[in-house]
């Protein structure tokens, strides 16, 4: 009888204890919302970076915009390199829209949550105009390779099909490491709703899932090392040929002239895969949330903010565009 006893309470014990696992889990996937907490808890550092970000943005964005309307309303700058130009200024755009007008309304209106579906198409968009620019920086730096070690061959190899086809490969390659990224996301539990970052981090929302994360731990390492770092690799490759050329010009002026334009692209598309690499490749145990932090508002912010600058205003040629785009301006007789 005593037995019977124990094995009934055995029974209820073992039921209350499963009763409560699926109740865990039911909470676990029942998440509708994320908190995304911002850069800062501080509300003076809040103010400082809500005014450093918009700033940035906003010159950032209509450095870019007018690039772009510049390239597209010039007939004489319907070539290869600025066709590469005007897509890139425009992934800027769309780059830098994804997260930081969020963030700021965020601090406006004191808003921080964000639906589930909102949090998925932020992470979607965030990753495929990433992914693109950073594909897109590689196949400028092969456009500059041909122009300046192969220029007699220049426009039989880059015609107007490869120009195409060379602008259509980021876009498609990124839109696809995106949807794969999002899909598997769909599939996983979370046991927080507080994001510890300032947009939709694919990082971050793996962190805060409680399902088995490998697959996803293992694609951002294969597919990133397709999108971030084949691509460095393919502009350093790039540059090493276009740093000799340069090397052997035999004006001094031309060289200097030469090596600081070659050299700010460069320190650009270091700064913005150096920090890429830095949160995404690293070690889990080396990263810290402020510092991936820091490093995201670099290559979503900074980078795409100079490019216009370090592309754009070296260029006599689109300077000419600006200046008959915005004919009649101050800003136009600044230029």
């Amino acid at each position: 009888m005593v037995l019977l006893c124990a094995s009934h309470e055995n029974i209820l014990l073992l039921h209350t204890l499963r009763t409560k696992a699926c109740l865990d889990m039911g909470n676990q996937t029942q998440v509708s919302e994320f908190i995304l907490l911002g850069l800062s808890a501080q509300p003076q550092q809040q103010q400082v970076l809500f005014s450093l970000s918009f700033s940035l943005y906003l010159i950032g964005s209509l450095g870019n915009l007018l690039t772009f309307l510049a390239i597209i309303s010039d007939p004489h700058l319907h070539s290869p390199m600025y066709f590469f130009l005007s897509n890139l200024s425009l992934l800027d755009i769309c780059f830098t829209s994804t997260t930081i007008p969020k963030m700021l309304a965020n601090h406006l209106f004191g808003c921080t949550n964000i639906s589930f579906p909102a949090c998925l198409a932020q992470m979607y968009c965030f990753i495929a105009f990433g992914a693109a620019d950073s594909i897109l920086l590689s196949t400028m730096a092969y456009d500059r390779y041909l122009a300046i070690c192969r220029p007699l061959h220049y426009m039989t190899i880059m015609n107007t099909f490869r120009g195409t086809l060379l602008v259509a490969i980021p876009w498609i390659s990124a839109n696809f490491v995106s949807m794969v990224h999002t899909i598997l996301m769909t599939h996983l539990s979370f046991c927080s709703n507080r994001i510890p970052h300032f947009f939709c981090d694919l990082n971050a929302l793996i962190k805060l899932s409680c399902s088995n994360t490998q697959i996803n731990g293992m694609l951002v390492l294969l597919l990133g090392s397709w999108v971030v770092l084949i691509p460095f690799v393919c502009i350093v490759a790039s540059y090493t040929p276009i740093a000799m050329a340069v090397w052997r010009v035999p004006s001094a002026q031309r060289k200097w002239k030469a090596f600081s334009t070659c050299g700010s692209h460069f320190c650009v598309v270091i700064l913005f895969y150096r920090t890429i690499i830095g949160v995404y490749f690293n070690p889990a145990s080396t990263h810290s949330a402020q510092r991936d932090m820091v490093a995201t508002v670099m290559y979503t912010v900074v980078t795409p903010m100079l490019n216009p600058f370090i592309y754009s205003l070296r260029n006599q040629d689109l300077k000419v565009a600006l200046r008959k785009l915005l004919s009649g301006s101050h800003l136009a007789k600044s230029l």
